[in-house]
């Protein structure tokens, strides 16, 4: 196929492995810049309490919460004072969204949503209520249920490592945007560049599937609790359409790679042909000065036809004669080689 053809094989897991880049450096940028609109949209989990600063729970809305919940460490009143102490407090936002470096929280204004600040972003971050909103860890543990600390120690844990799965998958897809231009040149190339991507996919795909398994479980678990205050928890769109295109384009270049190995070597076709005739065989060259019967390949002039020379170097046919007289008593005479063939 040559090396045009083994550019056009590369080009498909190239561009493959570039998008995948892409979409995960699309991850890694949500949360991360108040004035970009398009970055804004990009988060894991949204906690929604512009109910909360309305003041629409009442104290028997909070008893109905509190049963649903099953939540008997509590009573109503203690909800309505913390409730009334959000209220107060100016800090509080409209809504807080989760990213993978850090949060950013708003304000809602005639349904409009419109973020007001976001904050550095930080290495393995996880998101704590407790100092967001400004209360005790005792305090949200004593409100929330027994279960509360249990689910915040888990999403700590499980935070760090979806950090890593991240910060991993982007290091191989890089690297293997990088390894990828010698795959270009040799299958070898291929083979080493496939080995990267088996790492880019499989971390890629596990950083997926733990960001959605786990803020799928904190929006259920924690969804009850925090309906009580009026909090709303949502999952976002848009990040989760991101890390899921990042998985299966990386997944289509790992297999568009693994191809490349087999197939799409780069040598010419016309490298051999002095080596094999048209019928794919193979001609054997002569080589100068070497030793050849006359007759082998012609037959000498004057002969009949068809003529067919013996097997070996032995040629016989009818020997010329002189008058009525052969030259030897069987007609026939041995082949003549001819001392040296030049070039």
């Amino acid at each position: 196929m040559g090396k045009a053809g083994r550019v056009a094989c590369i080009f498909t897991p190239y561009v493959l492995t570039i998008a995948s880049l892409v979409c995960i450096i699309l991850v890694g940028l949500g949360c991360t810049n108040a004035s970009s609109s398009t970055l804004n949209n990009l988060y894991f989990l949204r906690l929604d309490l512009s109910d909360l600063s309305t003041g629409s729970a009442t104290t028997s809305k909070i008893e109905d919460l509190l049963s649903e919940a099953h939540i008997t460490s509590v009573s109503a009143d203690e909800i309505s004072q913390t409730i009334k102490k959000f209220q107060d407090d100016a800090n509080i936002a409209d809504f807080y969204d989760i990213g993978l470096w850090g949060y950013c929280k708003g304000d809602t204004t005639n349904g409009k949503d419109s973020i007001t600040s976001c904050t550095e972003p930080k290495a393995q971050f996880y998101f704590n209520p407790s100092s967001v909103l400004g209360v005790s860890e005792e305090q949200l543990d004593k409100e929330l249920g027994d279960d509360f600390p249990k689910i915040m120690k888990v999403y700590k844990a499980v935070s760090k490592w979806m950090f890593i799965a991240y910060l991993v998958a982007f290091i191989a897809t890089a690297a293997q945007i990088l390894v990828g231009i010698i795959a270009i040149f040799s299958r070898w190339g291929s083979c080493v560049t496939t080995i990267v991507s088996i790492v880019s996919f499989l971390f890629t795909l596990a950083a997926s599937l733990t960001s959605t398994i786990m803020f799928s479980i904190a929006k259920g678990s924690l969804g009850s609790a925090l309906k009580i205050y009026g909090v709303e928890v949502d999952l976002g769109k848009n990040i989760y359409a991101a890390t899921w295109l990042a998985v299966v384009f990386s997944l289509a270049a790992t297999i568009f790679w693994m191809f490349s190995t087999c197939c799409c070597s780069g040598r010419s076709p016309y490298g051999h042909k002095d080596r094999y005739n048209t019928r794919g065989g193979i001609t054997a060259e002569k080589a100068p000065y070497t030793y050849e019967p006359i007759g082998a390949a012609h037959p000498p002039f004057g002969t009949p036809q068809p003529y067919t020379p013996q097997h070996g170097y032995s040629t016989s046919y009818p020997s010329p004669t002189h008058g009525n007289a052969p030259m030897n008593s069987n007609n026939q005479h041995s082949s003549a080689y001819e001392p040296f063939r030049h070039a």
